[in-house]
């Protein structure tokens, strides 16, 4: 008969995957181990390999539930109706606002990935296109003129500001997460339609 999973087990398993892209991020993938992550996560070493099999498995659902996260974020926040610049905006203020509480899980996806088999790199990538193909059609709302092969890189220079802003962003700073999404979205708008008009 199979085991039943306890009432609180998808909690558990959520505590586990903070803790771990904790490690993940302080010390590396390559230089922690499972019982460094047993004792970071607050469990026996036999209880973690009751959630996780390994700490590949463990860097997998890090990224993967970061990446999915995002997604879901961005997408709630999506509105094809509304004013192409105002929709450009509401996408960043939502990435940066989905970014406010995953730092570690941020930096183990821009650094760790590398670690994971093709395979699960690959699926991890989906997600990652899923992201950019969403903002991608904001850019191309944003300047309809620009040039289909400028699009990408639009999109991924936004990308840029956006992933790496955490190396500099104070949350007591004299400028908010709002205040950002809207330097952001200008720069992006006002590059772009630039771009479109040289």
């Amino acid at each position: 008969m199979a085991r039943t999973k306890a009432l609180d087990y998808e909690a558990k398993r959520g505590a586990i995957l903070q803790s771990a892209a904790r490690l993940f991020a302080d010390v590396g993938y390559d230089r922690s181990s499972m019982s460094q992550l047993a004792e970071v996560c607050g469990v026996s070493k036999a209880l973690l390999y009751h959630y996780y099999s390994g700490k590949d498995a463990l860097l997998y659902d890090v990224i993967g539930a970061h990446l999915l996260a995002l997604c879901e974020m961005v997408e709630s926040a999506d509105d094809a109706n509304k004013q192409a610049d105002d929709r450009l905006y509401a996408l960043i203020h939502a990435l940066l606002l989905a970014y406010q509480a995953a730092d570690h899980e941020h930096k183990v996806q821009i650094n760790e990935m590398k670690h994971l088999p093709e395979e699960q790199q690959e699926a991890l990538r989906d997600l990652e296109r899923k992201l950019v193909a969403r903002f991608a059609d904001a850019v191309r709302g944003v300047v309809p003129g620009l040039a289909e092969h400028m699009v990408k890189p639009v999109t991924m220079s936004l990308f840029g500001m956006l992933n790496w802003h955490f190396m500099w962003f104070r949350p007591d700073g004299e400028i908010s997460r709002e205040d950002y999404a809207h330097i952001a979205s200008r720069l992006i708008t006002d590059g772009a339609r630039g771009l479109a008009d040289a």
